[in-house]
């Protein structure tokens, strides 16, 4: 299955950013293509509510078979119907599809890990996810963005991913069915979480969906263009670690904040117009700081959540990193139609400082949580479902590996142990 994302990765990677580059090669408008990009959130996050009944109504394989190929489907209508209505359709159908996909390979690779092997499993699924995004990128430099080759290859990675999941000779996997959390009980426990997935969903939603456009507008090839988009991801993956590290070892609400407010510091230079090298490390400091704020706002709420309310509460994080996810692209091409390219830069200074003064704020609302009492940061994709999540409490499985509801009295088993 680790295969199967890795190949799916290449494809959505890849697929991301030749839509970009070929919107602007059509004459798009810098608005239009927002629209584009925040169309694919928006399937997505219908998608990531909506797979798991198709999946427990029809089946793992059929449902990871049928989106694939609706997926790979959609992509080759991009190059067929090269007009903005279409594509936005075809975007909201690849979200949806994509998020089904997610749903189905997170449920496989959660029932396949043990307590034993859940944390080094789920790492390895942050490392795959990511590194095949970037290198996905490095795909644009095979063909010319403004003729087909790149969309069948694309389609070709989605068909491929399709295969491992196919040839599995694993029982389907089981659902947990978590406690219902609703969004207003999340934010009156731990407003700095949804309120800090909003932004963190809005910024990363920016930067996939508008890095490409701004990478044109600043006159970068078509090669350049890729290096400046897979520096950002590897920027991500890179801090992930020692910045979650950190929170671990104090307030987390205090890191919240630093990396809110050093990630729009950083972007503000950016507006500035770097180029050549420096343009690649505003990029990657950006990605660096900004790209694992999901993961740390997670952590944070798991500090103050309830422990049987966890799956349910990652839940509704993800939806609401998803809200901002849709809205991030189309406001960032507002403020690039104001202010030109650098109102990507200033779009996402503005995101994180928000992120970094609602997270100082809240540190003057109520004491910090002991060290020792909070919970452990877990480097988890913002992409992902919500199934991803339950992967993270092994203690929702019995000595038998059967699944069972948590209770507050339950001790807490973390990665590390």
């Amino acid at each position: 299955m680790l295969v199967g994302i890795a190949i799916l990765m290449l494809g959505s990677g890849l697929q991301g950013s030749l839509l970009g580059i070929r919107a602007t090669v059509e004459g798009f408008s810098t608005t239009t293509v927002g629209l584009l990009m925040s169309s694919y959130y928006l399937g997505y996050l219908v998608g990531s509510t909506q797979a798991p009944r198709l999946v427990a109504t029809v089946g793992h394989i059929r449902v990871f078979a049928a989106f694939a190929s609706v997926a790979s489907s959609a992509v080759l209508l991009h190059s067929i119907a090269v007009e903005p209505l279409g594509w936005v359709m075809f975007r909201v159908i690849s979200g949806f599809c994509m998020a089904g996909l997610f749903v189905v390979a997170e449920s496989w690779l959660n029932d396949a890990a043990t307590n034993e092997t859940r944390g080094s499993i789920l790492s390895l699924y942050g490392v795959v996810v990511a590194g095949s995004m970037a290198a996905g990128q490095l795909l644009l430099t095979l063909a010319d963005p403004g003729g087909f080759e790149l969309f069948i290859l694309t389609s070709v990675l989605l068909s491929l991913a399709l295969v491992p999941a196919a040839l599995s000779v694993r029982s389907a996997p089981r659902f947990l069915q978590p406690k219902p959390v609703s969004l207003a009980d999340v934010f009156h426990t731990a407003p700095l979480g949804i309120i800090g997935a909003i932004l963190a969903g809005g910024a990363a939603g920016g930067i996939f969906g508008m890095g490409v456009i701004y990478a044109q507008l600043v006159g970068l090839t078509f090669s350049q263009t890729a290096t400046f988009m897979f520096v950002t991801i590897l920027g991500g993956a890179a801090m992930q670690w020692p910045i979650g590290a950190l929170s671990d070892r104090t307030d987390r609400r205090r890191v919240i904040s630093a990396v809110g407010f050093a990630a729009a510091a950083v972007c503000i230079y950016g507006a500035t117009g770097p180029e050549g090298n420096l343009l690649y490390v505003a990029i990657g400091l950006t990605g660096g700081l900004s790209l694992p704020l999901y993961a740390l706002l997670n952590a944070h709420t798991n500090d103050w959540i309830d422990p049987e309310q966890m799956v349910g509460a990652g839940s509704r994080l993800i939806l609401a990193s998803g809200m901002g996810a849709i809205a991030g692209p189309f406001l960032a091409a507002f403020a690039m139609r104001v202010f030109g390219a650098a109102g990507f830069f200033w779009f996402l200074a503005v995101v994180h400082a928000g992120v970094g003064l609602y997270a100082a704020w809240r540190l003057t609302r109520r004491r910090a949580k002991p060290v020792s009492e909070q919970s452990h940061f877990a480097a988890i994709p913002a992409r992902g479902s919500g199934v991803l999540v339950s992967s993270l409490y092994p203690e929702a499985y019995d000595a038998d590996d059967e699944p069972v509801y948590m209770t507050a009295e339950m001790p807490i088993i973390t990665i590390d142990d």
